[in-house]
């Protein structure tokens, strides 16, 4: 059984969750939280599997609520619920430990499938939003991309990798965003950490700002 907490202002939109997720034995509701302090509350007292979050909500919005989330529960996955119009907040929630994003447009069977996936560890990416995500990773500064090819020899596809690894992305989200297989998207950056000098992520974002920032 999958303990899903519902978080969203909206009641109507609540309990229409709450009553496709009803139809499915794998799921129990066991709370809905009307804003983000309340998912932070909730989320601590009953202690659910996924926290299905709204980004837009008093008090606290999704993002920050889902790192306080993560901050204090890193086993519970959250699942950022949101329209197409809220894409700015994409990278943000991700970035704070979301398992990725649902569109509020989402059919109940895709619903149903993007809750089971996220607890079993996927990242849920939506493809309108994972081509929104390979857009930001290329509205880059062309200045950035000159410093790092001159700098380091990185081909095109190469530069465009480091880039969104500097910016935060997980290998995962790279592999989804720019349609790459994880094995392809894993060897681009064993040798982009390789031309780096770099045997961590943490030490290839640092060689990268070094350059960027010179």
């Amino acid at each position: 059984m999958i303990k899903v907490l519902l978080a969203d202002d909206q009641a109507i939109l609540a309990d229409g969750i709450k009553s496709v997720l009803s139809t499915c034995p794998d799921f129990e509701v066991v709370g809905i939280a009307a804003d983000g302090v309340q998912a932070v509350e909730l989320a601590g007292k009953l202690a659910p599997d996924i926290v299905l979050m709204d980004i837009r909500m008093p008090n606290m919005n999704g993002v920050i609520a889902t790192q306080e989330i993560k901050r204090r529960h890193p086993e519970i996955k959250v699942l950022v619920l949101t329209t197409f119009d809220d894409s700015e907040y994409i990278l943000s929630a991700i970035n704070n430990g979301a398992s990725g994003y649902l569109l509020k447009d989402t059919s109940s069977a895709a619903l149903i499938d993007a809750l089971k996936n996220a607890y079993c560890g996927d990242t849920i990416l939506p493809a309108k939003i994972a081509r929104r995500i390979a857009d930001a990773a290329r509205m880059v500064s062309s200045d950035r991309e000159i410093k790092l090819k001159k700098r380091f020899g990185f081909s095109d596809r190469e530069v465009e990798i480091a880039l969104m690894i500097f910016e935060g992305f997980t290998n995962k989200q790279i592999a989804s965003a720019l349609k790459l297989t994880d094995g392809t998207a894993r060897n681009y950056i064993s040798a982009i950490y390789v031309k780096l000098s770099a045997k961590s992520r943490a030490e290839a974002v640092e060689n990268m700002r070094k350059i960027i920032h010179d």
